[in-house]
């Protein structure tokens, strides 16, 4: 079965995942700009970040036959220095116009401070001005539904922003459920420490259904499989699920978000 993997940090893997990722049915992906591993010191790491991103990763990706689309930030983790995330904002503008960009993301909150959540606001903004899709980070663990509920009041406090351009990933059972009231979409991260397993993301299919619902693999530096949808496409298969329910959300659902952005012009195979 294709698949489109919605979140995927392929600047932390290898060119071999890209072949396996083609092997097992992926036949787009997006990756949203994301922390490198280490907290950078200037906005020049940026702009050659955002380089990569555009250019080489694009390139790379399509030589498995993958289309490559990208998102950009300032990450939470590197939030916290107000100063040097006003810079890499300022840059953002500069590189909209690239044709595999979707908006503006991964943005949200790490630990909960009153800096991320100048700077995502301040991404808001950004967004809101440029009439761009926005791909949101919820926290880690405990963190997550104090998080979820502060991102949440703040995105609709803004009235410029429309709740069905907004992806609100690392969902878990306790956050998925306010994030589809409150009319946003919805993304599963399929983690083997943290987020959720296949099982539980099958579990949150049965129980809300497949509308504004999707289900990435977030594969990046940490404890992580670029594989996992595929995982979670077998575990839907076990239980019974049809065809054309694990493809609306696998396939289906990442397309119908990312054709609201102008830009994304993917073409599906024959």
């Amino acid at each position: 079965m294709d698949y489109f993997d919605p979140h995927i940090h392929m600047v932390s893997r290898t060119t071999d995942d890209y072949a396996t990722l083609a092997r097992m049915g992926c036949v787009g992906m997006s990756e949203p700009a994301f922390w490198a591993g280490f907290d950078r010191g200037s906005a020049a790491s940026f702009r050659d970040y955002f380089r990569q991103l555009t250019e080489f990763e694009r390139s790379r990706a399509a030589s498995y036959g993958i289309a490559h689309y990208t998102w950009l930030c300032i990450n939470a983790k590197e939030a916290e220095n107000v100063e040097l995330s006003r810079e890499v904002i300022a840059m953002i503008p500069e590189f909209l116009d690239r044709p595999n960009v979707l908006g503006i993301g991964e943005i949200g909150l790490n630990k909960n401070t009153k800096n991320e959540s100048i700077v995502f606001l301040e991404h808001l903004d950004l967004a809101a001005k440029y009439n761009e899709l926005i791909l949101i980070h919820t926290p880690h663990l405990h963190d997550k539904y104090l998080g979820t509920r502060m991102i949440l009041d703040m995105l609709v406090s803004d009235a410029r922003l429309e709740r069905h351009r907004v992806l609100v990933d690392h969902v878990e059972e306790h956050t998925i459920g306010e994030v589809l009231d409150r009319g946003f979409w919805a993304g599963m991260t399929l983690y083997p420490v943290s987020k959720c397993t296949p099982a539980r993301a099958a579990d949150m299919v049965e129980q809300f259904g497949t509308e504004r619902l999707c289900v990435n693999s977030a594969g990046d530096w940490g404890p992580s499989q670029p594989t996992a949808v595929p995982n979670f496409i077998f575990e839907m298969r076990r239980r019974g699920h049809s065809e054309a329910t694990i493809r609306k959300v696998v396939y289906e659902n990442p397309l119908a978000f990312f054709r609201q952005c102008h830009r994304f012009q993917f073409s599906p195979r024959q």
